[in-house]
């Protein structure tokens, strides 16, 4: 008997191939991201479909981690997917953390609109390197806050900040004298200013990646998440949902750039046969096949650590590193496999590249979480030393 999360997963499918898809050459998405407009486009097709926010259901809960797999990398199948299905980064993200700490005034006023689909997010937490701030190491934060009476105030600079050109929700975080803290704020608002929007290898989200200036930005006190110093706290909570869920989309992306890159190799001939046939392009192939599927293994196995209530912080690390590599492994045989055709926009296999290359990246650098890791294989060791 199949389960709840095969049909959702189905529904999605079915909906990204025939309805979204066809808008993957749309002029209305330039290099900082599609348009707003063709976001609510596609997000209004998605309301009528039953595939937006698929992971919250009706009644506010949350499918599994394990079963939020299965739809999310169903959304990954386009570059659009995860926006027209409200499944994208930061907004997947920052709905999972309003969930689980947010004051029910909170969930009301903030979470309500983006489970809805009718606003963006962003959160406001890297800043600039050159000025030495907070990037994965989160404990260089520079941006501060400070009690005047019954609001917080904030100063400072904030940098790839993803989605704050046109958001409406935004979770900034700061230090004060206790620590980090996190704070609820509306936008757009005149003290959370751009500076520019950045050119980046990517260009699958909505509002690009800015530079901010934050400069007497009042919050009451009462948008302040939990209490003061409680801020990483939190962003541990949302941190190893968040590094999975961008596992699972992007795997969809990197399962439908195999997708084009076999139509490609078993239709295309050279030296007499088809591509595929000659056993360079045939074994990266066959190669793409085994990285997919440890990829969606290691996932699935993580997903379960974070279904038993778990931080899985150690675990998300490892899945992060070996699904984000893998992933480039296939984007890389992809463009190969298609030759001169894989580095043009003929297809969105160009794309796939760029976009799995940045996700190297973001959620932490594989060099970071190898060395985190490598930090408890110390600790664990001493431990067993007595």
């Amino acid at each position: 008997m199949p389960h709840q999360d095969d049909s959702i997963a189905a529904k999605i499918e079915a909906f990204i191939r025939t309805e979204v898809i066809p808008y993957e050459k749309d002029p209305r998405t330039g290099p900082h991201g599609p348009s707003d407009e063709l976001v609510q486009e596609l997000r209004d097709k998605a309301r009528k479909a039953g595939a937006l926010t698929p992971h919250i259901l009706a009644d506010g809960s949350h499918l599994t981690q394990r079963e939020t797999a299965k739809a999310l990398i169903k959304t990954g199948l386009s570059p659009l997917g995860p926006l027209a299905c409200n499944t994208m980064a930061p907004d997947e993200g920052n709905m999972y953390l309003l969930g689980k700490v947010g004051s029910p005034e909170q969930k009301s006023r903030f979470l309500g609109p983006l489970v809805s689909g009718k606003a963006r997010s962003a959160f406001f937490m890297t800043e600039p390197a050159d000025a030495g701030g907070a990037g994965s190491d989160p404990s260089m934060m520079q941006t501060r806050c400070r009690l005047d009476g019954n609001h917080w105030v904030i100063n400072g600079r904030k940098k790839f900040i993803t989605g704050a050109e046109g958001a409406r929700v935004g979770i900034v975080m700061a230090k004060s004298d206790d620590g980090a803290c996190m704070f609820l704020v509306d936008l757009p608002n005149p003290a959370i200013r751009t500076l520019r929007v950045l050119d980046t290898i990517d260009n699958s989200m909505p509002g690009g990646h800015a530079e901010i200036d934050i400069e007497n930005l009042r919050v009451p006190a009462d948008q302040m998440l939990g209490a003061s110093g409680e801020g990483f706290k939190y962003a541990q909570i949302r941190l190893s949902p968040a590094r999975l869920s961008h596992c699972m989309r992007w795997l969809g992306l990197a399962i439908r750039a195999n997708e084009i890159a076999t139509d490609y190799a078993c239709r295309r001939q050279a030296f007499g046969k088809p591509l595929v046939d000659h056993e360079g392009v045939g074994f990266m192939l066959a190669e793409n096949l085994i990285d997919l599927q440890q990829s969606e293994l290691m996932i699935d196995w993580c997903a379960g650590v974070l279904d038993t209530g778990s931080l899985g912080t150690t675990e998300s690390s490892m899945a992060k590193v070996a699904v984000s590599e893998a992933l480039m492994r296939v984007a890389d045989r992809c463009v190969q496999v298609m030759g001169g055709t894989g580095v043009s926009t003929e297809t969105i296999v160009e794309q796939a590249f760029r976009e799995i290359r940045a996700f190297r990246i973001y959620d932490g650098p594989t060099e970071v979480h190898k060395w985190s890791l490598a930090k408890k294989i110390k600790r664990d060791w001493k431990a067993a030393q007595g």
